[in-house]
């Protein structure tokens, strides 16, 4: 089970194994709470957490099967256990056997390999939870469902889109940006890509904006000189290129479907901005149907680039990316 279709439906009722695996930490936390809140009725004083580094299992068995005095059952939490895992294994095997009545055990582990006769136990009697990273069409729906479970907003799907292109993916910062979102709109209101430009990165993501917008039209003095003002001021350069990104793959996106209509149409089926309509369909016919059809080359080379197949400093990767889009190379 995921965590994500966890947290919508838990079981009913906990079993007394569970084991929480991947690398994606907010997700885990997620988890842990609500786990926390089906056990022990977030009552701290039934709540034991050990780090694998400085216990034994013995004295992990002793703390499961130590009767609470203050509530029904025990939650006991071992953090980073892959290697306590490794080393306890068959005493582990033999505690889902016959594990304590009265408590849970929380294994975090990185990795679980679900062939060994501990996981299979686990799968049998317990609940394994994936905590791994989410990507792509499931990172955006976590994203549109927390604003609405948590957060009680609407996300718009571009907002959502934009949202990775400008934080990244990982969970614990979007959902602080959620956060901000829905204070910034109010009660009820829809937080759209407007919202998203305004509020996140503050005057950053307004110089990545007239940047993009400066390649669009041709102004390639001001987009370099925004681009050094951005570096120079930290700004890291896979969060500039999501920025870039985000703005150039909707123009791509509409040079392959104006092969079956018109150009403007379809803008706005991907989603460019009506006030930007006008000058983007100037700015593609301006560099061409054969300069158009590589923008997403370009973009994913400069990604590929930055993350390290090419040894040229990130600065002047940017800055080719920039005059590759405005059609400016030959």
């Amino acid at each position: 089970m995921h965590a994500v279709e966890f947290m919508k439906q838990p079981p009913q009722q906990i079993p007394p194994v569970v084991v929480l695996t991947g690398s994606q930490r907010h997700l885990k936390q997620s988890v842990l709470a609500i786990l926390k809140k089906a056990v022990i009725d977030d009552d701290d004083s039934s709540l034991t957490v050990f780090n694998s580094s400085n216990t034994d299992l013995q004295s992990l068995t002793d703390e499961l099967r130590t009767i609470s005095m203050w509530g029904d059952r025990r939650l006991v939490i071992l953090e980073d256990a892959d290697d306590f895992v490794t080393k306890y294994r068959g005493g582990l095997e033999k505690y889902v056997e016959k594990p304590a009545k009265k408590s849970v055990l929380v294994l975090d582990v990185k990795t679980w390999t679900k062939t060994t006769r501990l996981a299979k136990q686990v799968a049998a009697s317990g609940l394994d939870v994936e905590c791994s990273e989410l990507k792509g069409v499931q990172l955006l729906k976590w994203l549109q469902d927390t604003a609405r479970d948590s957060y009680q907003q609407s996300l718009d799907r571009d907002a959502a889109v934009l949202l990775v292109e400008l934080i990244g993916e990982q969970l614990g910062m979007l959902d602080q940006e959620l956060s901000k979102l829905a204070s910034y709109v109010g009660a009820g209101a829809k937080i759209g890509v407007d919202d998203v430009r305004k509020l996140v990165g503050g005057w950053r993501t307004e110089t990545t904006w007239a940047m993009t917008d400066a390649v669009r039209d041709g102004d390639l003095g001001f987009a370099v000189n925004a681009l050094d003002q951005l570096l120079t001021a930290g700004e890291a350069p896979l969060k500039l290129l999501g920025g870039i990104s985000y703005v150039f793959k909707k123009l791509a996106q509409a040079t392959d479907l104006s092969r079956t209509m018109p150009l403007d149409q379809a803008m706005r089926q991907v989603g460019v901005f009506p006030q930007a309509i006008g000058p983007s369909t100037a700015f593609l016919r301006r560099i061409g149907r054969n300069r158009a059809e590589q923008i997403l080359h370009v973009i994913r080379a400069t990604g590929g680039g930055l993350k390290g197949s090419n040894s040229l400093p990130d600065r002047m990767q940017l800055e080719k990316l920039l005059v590759e889009l405005a059609g400016k190379l030959s």
